[in-house]
């Protein structure tokens, strides 16, 4: 296989391997993949979730592997790498999305909590990407997704854990993007953004709020982000932004940090609740699966839109760039022309004769 037809071609008979495949944006994105018509290898915790997804997509003619195994175990996911490979004779595209979060203010999360997020949100994407390039360095071609957030460029409140994941899964993809460049490797590494995701995550994860946990507005089904997966396996791009609302998020956060900062003080710890009261013996996934709510969307389905614009990162910045250098050039000119208007009006006043002076009326004898 060679790069040209991995990448700007349909992702038939590509061997695609997916972790958190049993619920929200890695089922979406496993069904996602079978419909363009890739063998799967599915990765989540919950081996009878995994059966239920497998069963879905071998429904819709694709076929699938399954091997459960928590991500936060490295050797656990090289395992699971080397059974795919071995099954479907080599890996071609790997996409990360594994995670787990906990609701609450930094205060009232554990030290233990933080490490199981970090252990699982950010090194399983880690363990993940290093397992993938065993396979990938031998034929030097593939293609690597990780399924992040906007919340990679701008911490919010009640979510530190999930948000400084998403940071050093950030720092950790441009690092490991620049030394596959200096290689003068053809592995694509990309990064998908997301808002907020109508996803399980809400129903199941730890939370200590007083109310149930909700995703930020406005809100996206999990379709949405699942294909801007598939185009950036297909592409390669580097980074895609989901919607409008990562650009401004980025892009305010760039140009107004302290102004974004207010405004989240203000808003953001109501707006990542609804009204209802949280069961405090609700089950949670930190450290375990919750089977019952292994599924795709999550609660807020009336909230979710099904459609959202898919933005190349490299050109938005551009855009904005150059719409700010020709704002600044055009504000210049103007500000420019009024002084010269200024100074040629004095000029004009200095050369006049005095006797072409208009004199002031003269007053009646």
């Amino acid at each position: 296989m060679t790069l040209a037809s991995l990448f700007g071609r349909s992702m038939r008979n590509r061997v695609v391997v997916v972790t958190g495949a049993s619920a929200g944006v890695g089922r979406a994105t496993a069904e996602a993949f079978a419909k363009e018509g890739a063998f799967l290898g599915l990765v989540a915790r919950d081996r009878q979730a995994l059966e239920e997804t497998k069963a879905e997509l071998t429904a819709l003619g694709a076929p699938v592997a399954i091997y459960a195994c928590d991500v936060a175990d490295a050797g656990a996911v090289y395992d699971a790498a080397h059974f795919f490979a071995r099954t479907y004779g080599g890996i071609d595209v790997w996409v990360n999305a594994a995670m787990v979060t906990v609701f609450g203010a930094i205060k009232d999360t554990t030290a233990e909590e933080f490490k199981r997020v970090t252990d699982v949100t950010y090194l399983g994407f880690v363990h993940g990407t290093m397992a993938a390039l065993k396979h990938m360095r031998p034929r030097n071609e593939g293609a690597i997704v990780q399924v992040g957030s906007a919340l990679a460029y701008r911490g919010i409140p009640l979510q530190a854990a999930y948000c400084g994941a998403k940071f050093a899964i950030r720092g950790f993809t441009e690092s490991l993007r620049t030394e596959l460049e200096h290689e003068g490797s053809r592995i694509r590494v990309s990064m998908v953004q997301l808002p907020g995701i109508n996803t399980p995550q809400f129903d199941w994860a730890r939370a200590h709020v007083p109310r149930h946990p909700q995703p930020v507005a406005p809100v996206f089904q999990p379709e949405v982000p699942a294909r801007a997966i598939v185009r950036a396996a297909r592409e390669g791009g580097a980074e895609y932004w989901i919607s409008r609302t990562v650009l401004e998020l980025v892009i305010g956060n760039m140009l107004m940090p302290r102004a974004i900062a207010r405004y989240l003080a203000r808003s953001a710890f109501s707006g990542q609740m609804t009204k209802e009261r949280i069961r405090r013996d609700r089950p949670d996934n930190l450290y375990k699966p919750v089977h019952g709510l292994h599924r795709t969307h999550g609660s807020f389905d009336k909230k979710a839109s099904n459609w959202g614009a898919i933005i190349e990162a490299d050109r938005a910045r551009i855009a904005v760039v150059a719409a700010g250098t020709a704002a600044t050039i055009g504000i210049g000119y103007l500000i420019g022309r009024a002084a010269m208007g200024r100074r040629v009006q004095r000029l004009t006043r200095r050369v006049v004769p005095h006797e072409q002076r208009r004199l002031p009326p003269r007053h009646a004898a």
